[in-house]
């Protein structure tokens, strides 16, 4: 506030905006792993939004879901690397026993706790799919 920088107020007060509102629709006080998950969603429907806007021609758009990407990821904990995401899933298949692709639900359920925020979900599916093909 103190900055001046409106456009960094609002997205804080966007994302607090949609804590609070988790809070009161489920009437629970968030911890870490929820908060993460929230702002797992945020910034995958910013991403989502950014390149409709971008296949749109909304430059103006897509310039401030990209800021509000920004800001969202400076709270999110640091990006895993592919090699990091392949040594999980190894880890995991042979954890659950998965043999085949029909086994991918266990073995995504048992990554999900594990890289949630840190990995996106859809990178990991490939990887497991590619693990079990």
């Amino acid at each position: 506030m103190r900055a001046r920088d409106k456009q960094r107020l609002g997205t804080l007060r966007l994302i607090s905006a949609e804590f609070k509102k988790v809070e009161v629709d489920e009437r629970i006080e968030l911890d870490d792993p929820r908060v993460l998950a929230i702002l797992d969603k945020m910034t995958k429907q910013r991403r989502d939004s950014l390149s409709q806007y971008e296949s749109a021609g909304r430059t103006d758009l897509a310039e401030q879901e990209q800021f509000e990407l920004d800001v969202i990821s400076q709270f999110m904990p640091e990006q895993m690397t592919e090699a990091e995401i392949a040594a999980l899933v190894d880890e995991a298949v042979a954890s659950v026993g998965a043999e085949s692709i029909r086994d991918m639900g266990k073995v995504m359920g048992a990554l999900k706790s594990q890289v949630q925020g840190r990995a996106d979900m859809s990178v990991v599916g490939e990887l497991v799919k590619a693990k079990l093909a």
